[in-house]
């Protein structure tokens, strides 16, 4: 069976046949057979490993084999190990000296190795003269920079990288690494990027000839781009190493890299020698690398390994008061990076038992520093809560408790010293957002937070506590009726935050701060009508995200949602309203400023001020503070901008569209679907080709497909199925892209929806989806009612859903002539459904009419012949004639249509006048 499907072209199933007959043969010379067949088969299907592996094992039971050898040599030349080539077919040739085939290929092999032996000893003389000029202290600094970006480029070509290796590049890189000129390093590291690229082997050799604590240091330097060099460098070497660890040969030395490199990474954070940015770089790449990329991955094994030998590693950093001298240097960003990491390695643990061991380490630790005599590693302690409130907040919550933990924090919000001060009132106000300890901060920590407000001198403490006030202030969230503050205190707490958000002359950190207010207080409608009305604050803000400390992003993100009202509003029954009032229990209340009418007045300001410009530069950040619940925050921002028509050209002008991809693949599962909506909102009103240009409009297709779900309502169904339809009306690669995305049977299933628009939506987009073959087969397959689908709905009341069914058939059945037969089997009802179209005065049900029927008269003489039976003959003489406004297409079509019929010698003409044959003139 396996020779015959060979010879039928069938290589899979030949594959398959042979792999069975293996099993079944204990005979060592029938395998060799069966491998050597096999091995031809992995020829054409251009799998040469396994072609090499089979043609081998064929060697070993008789080496006299020929045709294996001769296979082996093919398959040895297709993997560019030509000596190893040669060699095989030479012994061919030696056997059989007339075998042209073999001859031929010999040719081909020596002018091969001469080329590549040139090619070699070139790359050879470059490698080492671009070495030469860089290890020279006294030559030209120009010249070394333009050998060092040389050698870059050589090292992205496989046979350049190789090159290197073999000539002891790596030796000579590290003794480039130490350079004080910031180009050389620069190149040092990209050179090895290319070497480390997809390629384990050289991976590994690199990592054991450099040694971790040396790429370690060099990502410790105080260049940030030298930093992110070697940051980009080392996820480079993981994702090489990893990737290695997903082949079939797992060794124990391979097996053991990926978590020598986490904790060597651990250990990176608190290196003395490191400066902050690399010490961020190398926390970034624990959030990227560690944990699982997908929940359905059991293996979190990376993730235990790093807790256990890092955890206290990262809490030193968390615990870090950069105002101290004790403790690590630190960035803006250092603390919400720890914090990020710190949730995501809790989020990845498995079971109960995984995370008691995490909050054991991390109460441990906090405790082993509050416990400790003087003030300093009580700052510590705290300072560590506060990162930890910001992170997994239920593990923070459970450090909160702890004896004396809050007393301290109270009382050293009254303390002298500022820095004290600093870290008691962050972690008080990090605390107020957790259910747990508001109440308690409500009644206890109010009076403080105003005392601290009104009497501090130093703008750092004032503007911490009048967030801590913010916060507690807006706990009623949007409900108008819950007011924490007498009225118009919450609108005092805003203008100061505006003021001091406008305040050039404070650093960005305290800038920030006034954001985080704002984040709260934009719940009270009034703080959001006056915050857009003030240009110069919107402006202040956009430009903040712009700034190096990017723990503002979510603040600025949340304070958005408030302002365009993009958070989830849940309407109250009626019914259960009233009984809530019978029953005195409390009733949220909306504020008259959060109407519709405000809201989109709103949106028109903030659109006014560039606001999407500021969200896309906030997509692009490469920070951990970049967290999904920020994305998400940045997806409803971008659903409520695009909801009027009207506004979706200056979304799209100002980078929108390109924004919102990013953010529909790598998001929230809710900010997911509301980026996917308002990429489905701008496809179908915007052309997809400007507001997508290039190969960004293939992009925009899964995010639409995702929208296919029973989890997303009607109407983000019907908006995805119109947008589709629009890509598939662009092109065929588009169409080939929606159907590699398995959306076709989910549009199938919409056109089975009980809601109309969204019925005819998903008929109107499978119109354009039978453009392509593919989709064309699955209506001439036999044994499913697709084509009675579409016969029926053409004869339905639903002018849209009659349109769009009728068109599918007439491009069907002029694309699959053999469909014609088959209409008439689909109902009884088909010719007057037909019929109907014909009559119909809406020209375009008319004109579809008349196309299929030339399409079913073209296709077979015996449907022309039922159909000139039929009224059909009489309406199309009608139409024929044309007048009373009807297009030329469909009386030309028509006129088709009977001369198809007079061809076919069904009817005659007479005088102008169709007549069936064999009737009175």
């Amino acid at each position: 069976l396996g020779n015959t499907l060979f010879k039928a072209g069938d290589m899979q199933g030949a594959v398959c046949c042979y792999t069975k007959a293996l099993k079944l043969t204990d005979n060592q010379a029938e395998s060799a057979v069966l491998y050597r067949n096999r091995s031809a088969c992995y020829l054409k299907l251009e799998e040469y490993n396994k072609a090499e592996t089979d043609a081998s094992q064929a060697l070993d039971v008789d080496p006299g084999d020929m045709k294996a050898r001769f296979r082996r040599a093919q398959a040895f030349q297709k993997l560019g190990r030509l000596d190893q080539a040669f060699l095989d077919v030479q012994k061919c040739a030696q056997m059989e000296p007339k075998n042209k085939a073999f001859q031929d290929l010999l040719r081909q092999l020596g002018a091969q190795i001469q080329q590549k032996s040139a090619q070699l000893s070139s790359t050879d003389a470059r490698v080492q003269q671009m070495f030469s000029l860089l290890l020279d202290a006294s030559a030209n600094d120009s010249d070394r920079q333009k050998a060092a970006q040389n050698l870059v480029v050589l090292s992205r070509e496989e046979a350049g990288a190789e090159q290197i290796f073999r000539n002891d590049g790596v030796k000579l890189i590290q003794k480039l690494l130490p350079s004080k000129q910031e180009e050389v390093v620069l190149s040092a590291l990209r050179t090895l990027v290319g070497l480390c690229t997809g390629h384990q082997s050289r991976t590994m050799a690199i990592v054991n000839e450099l040694g971790m604590e040396q790429l370690c240091a060099v990502m410790g330097s105080g260049a940030s781009t030298v930093s992110l060099a070697a940051c980009h460098l080392l996820q480079v070497m993981f994702e090489a190493l990893t990737e290695g660890m997903k082949r079939e040969i797992r060794g124990k030395d391979e097996a053991i890299l990926p978590g020598e490199f986490g904790l060597s990474l651990c250990l990176c954070l608190h290196l003395a020698t490191n400066e902050s940015p690399g010490r961020d770089s190398a926390i970034n790449l624990l959030v990227k690398q560690v944990p699982r990329k997908s929940l359905k991955n059991p293996d979190n094994s990376l993730t235990l390994w790093v807790i256990d030998h890092g955890l206290k590693k990262i809490l030193e950093v968390a615990g870090t008061v950069p105002e101290l001298s004790e403790g690590p240097h630190l960035t803006d960003n250092s603390h919400m990076s720890c914090s990020v990491l710190l949730s995501k390695l809790y989020d990845d643990l498995k079971s109960d038992k995984e995370r008691e061991n995490f909050n054991k380490l991390c109460e441990e630790y906090v405790q082993q520093h509050f416990s400790q005599p003087g003030l300093g590693a009580k700052l510590r302690a705290i300072q560590t809560v506060s990162v930890l409130l910001q992170g997994p907040s239920d593990v923070g919550n459970r450090t909160l408790e702890m004896s004396g933990m809050m007393d301290a924090v109270i009382s050293l919000c009254a303390s002298e010293d500022v820095i004290h001060q600093q870290v008691a009132v962050e972690a008080l106000i990090h605390a107020a957002g957790k259910a747990k300890r508001a109440s308690f901060i409500t009644a206890n920590g109010v009076s403080l937070l105003k005392d601290l407000y009104k009497k501090s001198e130093n703008d750092r403490i004032r503007v911490r506590a009048l967030v801590g006030l913010c916060k507690l202030g807006s706990a009623g969230g949007t409900d108008f009726s819950m007011k924490q503050f007498a009225e118009g205190s919450t609108l005092k707490l805003a203008k100061q935050c505006r003021k001091w958000l406008c305040n050039e002359s404070l650093p960005p950190t305290s800038r920030r701060w006034s954001v985080e207010g704002l984040a709260y207080l934009t719940f009270d409608a009034d703080v959001k009508e006056d915050f857009v009305e003030d240009k110069n604050a919107l402006l202040a803000m956009f430009e903040l995200t712009k700034s190096e400390d990017k723990t503002v992003l979510f603040a600025v993100g949340s304070t958005l949602v408030n302002c365009t009202n993009s958070y989830e509003v849940e309407k109250p029954d009626p019914q259960l309203v009233e009984l809530a009032k019978y029953a005195k229990q409390h009733v949220p209340e909306e504020h008259p400023k959060d109407a519709p009418s405000y809201v989109e007045k709103r949106l028109v300001k903030l659109l006014e001020a560039g606001v999407v410009s500021a969200l896309g530069c906030m997509v692009k950040q490469e920070s951990p503070a970049l967290t999904e619940a920020c994305r998400e925050c940045i997806a409803r921002v971008f659903l409520a901008l695009v909801q009027r028509q009207e506004d979706r050209g200056t979304v799209v002008a100002q980078g929108g569209g390109k924004a919102l991809i990013p953010l529909a693949l790598d998001n929230t599962d809710v900010g997911k679907i509301k980026a996917a909506q308002a990429l489905a909102k701008i496809t179908i009103t915007s052309n997809p080709e400007i507001a997508f240009p290039g190969e960004r409009i293939y992009e925009v297709v899964r995010p639409l497909v995702s929208l296919l779900s029973l989890e997303c309502s009607l109407l983000q169904n019907f908006e995805a199925l119109m947008a589709l339809t629009n890509l598939a009306g662009i092109s065929d690669r588009l169409r080939q892209k929606i159907i590699k995305e398995k959306a076709v049977p989910k549009i199938e299933g919409y056109m089975f929806e009980e809601h109309d628009l969204v019925r005819a939506s998903a008929t109107e987009c499978m119109c354009n989806l039978v453009l392509s073959t593919e989709v064309q087969k699955l209506y001439v397959a036999t044994g499913n009612d697709r084509l009675k689908l579409l016969v029926l709905y053409s004869g339905e009341e639903d002018e849209r859903l009659r349109k769009a069914a009728a068109g599918t058939l007439a491009m069907l059945t002029a694309e699959q002539p053999e469909l014609c037969a088959r209409i008439p089997t689909t109902t009884t009802h088909w010719l007057e459904i037909i019929q109907a179209l014909l009559l119909s005065e809406i020209s375009d049900l008319c004109h579809r009419g008349v196309v299929i029927i030339q399409n079913m008269m073209q296709a077979e003489k015996s449907l022309a012949e039922t159909l000139m039976e039929s009224e059909a003959l009489e309406i199309l003489s009608v139409l024929a004639k044309g007048g009373e406004g009807k297009p030329v297409p469909i009386t030309k079509i028509a006129q088709n249509c009977l001369d198809k019929a007079v061809e076919y010698g069904i009817i005659r003409s007479s005088e102008g006048k169709e007549k069936c044959k064999g009737t009175e003139p």
